[in-house]
């Protein structure tokens, strides 16, 4: 059984690939996750580029309702992975495992700032996406 903040760890992983997927920083993510999981064996690493692969067509292909539920296999799918390796390691090494997942969950993050997605409004809404922009927004009537 993991301690709680490998859990954590874990489960930031398994957002990661599913955040990073069809974005700018999806090449990146892919070849780290592919590393960390193919743990220095060639074979092992191209089998979960093929499966990081299938996730990312998985997600690009989803119908507007399907979406939300399909996210949430895939993180818990990819964080039942991170688990796994995580438990299978000695101390030092899940140390620094852990730290590798941070420093991806981290760049994924970090590639959805600035975007909108999956997100809901209900009634006047305005948002802004971008530096130097300029926004003037009514809602109502005109005064």
């Amino acid at each position: 059984m993991l301690v709680e903040w490998l859990a954590a760890v874990a489960a930031a992983g398994g957002t990661a690939v599913v955040q990073a997927a069809g974005t700018d920083v999806w090449v990146s993510v892919r070849q780290r996750v592919a590393h960390v999981l193919g743990r220095d064996d060639p074979e092992r690493e191209q089998a979960e580029l093929m499966r990081l692969d299938q996730t990312a067509t998985d997600l690009a292909s989803l119908a507007p309702g399907e979406a939300a539920l399909m996210r949430a296999r895939q993180e818990a799918s990819w964080t039942a992975r991170f688990e796994m390796l995580l438990e299978s390691l000695g101390e030092a090494e899940r140390e620094r495992i852990a730290h590798e997942l941070n420093d991806i969950a981290d760049e994924a993050r970090h590639a959805s700032v600035g975007g909108v997605s999956g997100n809901v409004f209900h009634g006047p809404t305005a948002f802004q996406v971008g530096d130097r922009n300029r926004q003037d927004n009514h809602f109502g009537p005109r005064a």
